[in-house]
């Protein structure tokens, strides 16, 4: 998040209403042809954020505490895959204080659909020593049988657990309600993420 949002999570935060239970996911959301049609084609993709999944479309990444609201935001171009982005938006978590200090940035467990499951993820939570509760894809599960003991273990997964993932989609409801970010008009990637970051803080506030 921005630099604007600190100063409200650590208010959040010192009052005890801050909850480290993250759930990840993303959404795409199209772009109108008033921004689409700016991009150039020589220009690097990143900086506009815009790709073709049925269209111009901008995806946008994000974690949400476990109440709801946004921790941390990642745009890329609609054609990106949800897993390729997790570590950026993991990144990007920072749980303020506002006594002197680093924040915390390891959450109490992390929420994610089967489009998270892979190896990178979990390892990567793993060594941060992040409970992971992530479904198995049936793929992964038969390849694992078929290997038999060298398939290695199941993953853990707590389905009570799963069932907040659903703060995550209730995220994206809101966010959504503002309708310069249901659907994109600007031009430039850091335009759309400033309208994202200051839909995050009204629904923060």
């Amino acid at each position: 998040m921005e630099d604007g949002l600190q100063p409200v999570l650590a208010l959040v935060e010192a009052v005890h209403e801050l909850d480290r239970e993250v759930s990840v996911d993303s959404s795409i959301v199209r772009a109108h042809q008033h921004a689409h049609a700016a991009v150039p084609a020589a220009r690097p993709r990143p900086r506009w954020a815009v790709g073709s999944c049925g269209g111009p479309t901008t995806r946008i990444h994000l974690a949400c505490d476990g109440h709801g609201p946004p921790l941390s935001i990642v745009l890329s171009g609609g054609n990106v895959n949800d897993c390729t982005q997790f570590t950026q938006v993991m990144a990007g978590i920072a749980f303020r204080r506002p006594r002197p200090g680093r924040p915390a940035t390891r959450p109490s467990r992390v929420i994610a659909d089967k489009g998270y499951s892979t190896k990178v993820i979990r390892t990567h939570l793993r060594k941060r020593g992040i409970p992971a509760t992530i479904p198995e894809r049936r793929d992964q599960q038969s390849n694992r049988k078929r290997k038999g003991g060298a398939g290695g273990r199941t993953p853990a997964f707590d389905r009570t657990a799963y069932t907040r993932r659903n703060a995550v989609g209730r995220c994206f409801n809101k966010l959504k309600q503002f309708r310069a970010i249901a659907t994109r008009f600007d031009k430039t990637a850091t335009s759309y993420r400033g309208m994202l970051d200051l839909a995050t803080l009204l629904i923060w506030l």
